[in-house]
């Protein structure tokens, strides 16, 4: 007898389309659909890992994006508007919304396009958008949410003052603005932010480079300088986040409370980097 496991996703398809031709007539038009679709087969190894998820890489760019790129995420979004909801993992829980990116760089015109296509406005999307009675009902409704950062550790007053610095605002956008900024730096802490000891251009050199724990091409880490002169850890050659650093070659993760970044040096060469997670410690050689 044949192998039931052998019978095609194409014979299993058809046969049923047989089964429902038995049925009522007014089912043959459901059954020829059934049967085309039938012929179209995907190669199950061409799907991503996770299908029926989105691909990750396909998440990832639409929040890239989200930060300074509207006409790409346009194309992305007007194809599958449920990208407009997308979150993305920057790296050790780091979590941002298409949303939270156009908000924290004040792209109040990705924010608009995102919201038309159902992405949830929060807290700092408001902030973002000047929205003074927003923000406050929030803030009087859960009190000390403004202390609270947001993706990157970055502040709800932060948020606001760059919204402030969008170009085009009206005259009345740039008043609502002035008033919600009053507002947060009244409460004295809508802008609490992570340690940080300054170190000089000098100190911040001698960490930069690769970092390998495996022979993968993706087994290790890259530490640059970001646009905002902080040190950064990604991946190998990507972007990342920034390190802030807490003590003498000790350094936090953008914010991220439960992960530490140590690095090793001896005679004022960095030998190696480690990552301490709350189930994983992990060492990287510099190469």
């Amino acid at each position: 007898m044949e192998n039931l496991h052998s019978i095609s996703r194409r014979t299993a398809v058809k046969s049923s389309v047989f089964g429902l031709l038995a049925v009522s007539v007014p089912n043959i038009v459901f059954a020829k659909n059934a049967s085309d679709f039938a012929s179209e087969e995907t190669n199950p190894g061409e799907l991503f890992h996770r299908y029926p998820s989105i691909d990750d890489a396909i998440v990832s760019e639409v929040v890239g994006a989200s930060h300074f790129n509207l006409d790409r995420v346009k194309e992305l979004v007007n194809r599958r508007p449920e990208l407009a909801r997308a979150t993305w993992d920057w790296g050790f829980g780091d979590w941002e919304t298409a949303i939270g990116a156009a908000s924290h760089v004040g792209r109040r015109d990705i924010i608009e396009f995102l919201m038309s296509n159902g992405a949830r406005p929060d807290i700092f999307t408001y902030a973002a958008l000047g929205s003074y009675d927003a923000v406050k009902s929030m803030i009087e409704a859960s009190p000390g949410v403004q202390s609270i950062a947001g993706p990157h550790g970055i502040t709800l007053l932060q948020h606001a003052k760059i919204g402030a610095n969008s170009d085009n605002l009206s005259e009345q956008q740039k008043k609502d603005y002035t008033v919600l900024i009053n507002y947060l730096e009244g409460l004295g802490n809508a802008d609490v932010r992570q340690k940080n000891l300054e170190m000089t251009d000098e100190e911040k050199e001698k960490y930069l480079g690769d970092y390998r724990y495996g022979e993968g091409p993706e087994d290790g880490f890259s530490v640059k300088i970001n646009m905002r002169k902080l040190l950064e850890l990604g991946k190998l050659g990507k972007f990342g986040g920034g390190l802030f650093r807490r003590a003498e070659n000790v350094f936090s993760y953008n914010g991220i409370p439960s992960v530490e970044i140590s690095f090793l040096v001896k005679d004022g060469k960095v030998l190696s980097l480690t990552v301490h997670e709350p189930d994983l410690v992990l060492t990287a050689k510099k190469v």
